[in-house]
């Protein structure tokens, strides 16, 4: 187990919890989301930004970097924390998602995945030995084991073969990662939405032994309801002093229903992907800014947000930046919805430590239900 990484809960209402993730690097507050910064920067923000909004940690992506810039020239250059000036933790996810997602540009074998690039269609092949390597490499505070994540829906037998290869690569995993102090290893529990395979994933990564446990395999086509349904089991399969990560989600109300059900860690492209395509998420759901009503409203995007959006503009600015498609739409939207997603980590984190969490739950959903009002 690494050391000088730890995890205390301070809390708890229900399933839910609130605590410490300790690194070298810095404490990362849970329940935690983390922004994406797929290719070493999170879209339109700089890292000063990202962190102003309240993020603890960023997410990179082994696929990517291992092609560009490749992980040993960010290596030469001082690591992954230099490179792109970002100070605080940095969790790499093992790139097995990227690859899998590639579909006949990839070959999986026993030993690991032979794939070809989507930029320049050069051959390489990933192995839970190499994406270790990389991830060294680029310096990570917290490393993800190298898995494959079956697209759903799928047969049982073939979630059940995925599932059995992806922990033979988590056993190699934790053999290529070595004892490295201040850095963490997880596990990935795969298994689809079957409890029995989930259990025996669980079971298999428990004996191997992580510094973390991450449920993957979820939020790629099954739903809401059958993800919920999933994480109303799957988290109490994990041990209660490591840290739950539930890897690419999401949506807001899939925050606050994982948060109730378990999980301590987020990641999702979304708040950043939605800023580019302006749409801003607030507490009353989503707001389209291309939309021609917000032209000559004078109104800030969401009443009382201190981010710079909010605080020095109106939806008729930003609905014309983003009409206009001006860099400044992107940067502000985006700022304004990594903004939200903290503020709303921050009243799930406060709502634990003071009992009140199925009170924030029925408000979050109730003001969501109203919707975004017109001026009046």
């Amino acid at each position: 187990m690494a050391t000088g990484f730890g995890f205390t809960v301070a809390a708890t209402e229900g399933a839910a919890r609130t605590g410490v993730i300790s690194t070298p690097r810095g404490e990362i507050r849970t329940p935690a989301f983390m922004p994406v910064g797929t290719a070493a920067t999170v879209k339109a923000m700089l890292p000063e930004s990202v962190a102003a909004t309240g993020a603890d940690i960023l997410l990179g992506n082994t696929y990517h970097l291992m092609l560009r810039p490749t992980a040993e020239r960010i290596a030469a250059l001082g690591g992954l924390h230099r490179f792109m000036n970002w100070q605080k933790p940095i969790l790499t996810d093992s790139g097995g998602f990227q690859v899998m997602s590639l579909g006949p540009l990839r070959k999986l074998t026993e030993e690991g995945v032979r794939f070809s690039s989507h930029l320049d269609g050069s051959k390489h092949m990933l192995t839970p030995e190499r994406s270790m390597e990389i991830q060294k490499l680029l310096g990570s505070d917290i490393v993800m084991c190298f898995d494959e994540c079956p697209a759903l829906p799928a047969t049982e037998a073939e979630v059940a073969k995925s599932m059995r290869l992806s922990m033979r690569w988590a056993q190699r995993s934790r053999d290529a990662f070595g004892d490295r102090p201040g850095h963490a290893l997880f596990g990935i529990m795969q298994g689809g939405v079957t409890q029995e395979l989930r259990e025996e994933s669980a079971g298999a990564l428990k004996s191997i032994g992580f510094d973390g446990y991450a449920v993957g395999g979820l939020a790629v086509g099954e739903g809401q309801e059958a993800m919920f349904s999933v994480l109303d089991y799957a988290p109490g399969f994990l041990p209660q002093d490591k840290p739950r990560y539930l890897m690419g989600v999401g949506k807001p109300d899939d925050i606050v229903g994982a948060v109730e059900r378990g999980i301590d860690m987020m990641d999702c492209v979304l708040p950043s992907r939605s800023g580019r395509t302006g749409q801003a998420w607030t507490a009353r759901g989503q707001v389209n800014l291309r939309n021609a009503r917000h032209k000559d409203d004078p109104r800030p995007l969401e009443e009382g947000c201190q981010c710079p959006a909010c605080r020095s503009y109106s939806r008729a600015y930003l609905h014309h930046v983003v009409k206009a498609d001006e860099i400044i739409g992107s940067m502000l939207l985006t700022w304004h919805n990594l903004h939200y997603y903290q503020v709303l980590m921050q009243g799930l984190r406060d709502a634990i430590a003071g009992g009140n969490l199925k009170a924030f739950v029925a408000e979050f959903h109730s003001r969501r239900a109203e919707g975004d009002v017109e001026q009046v």
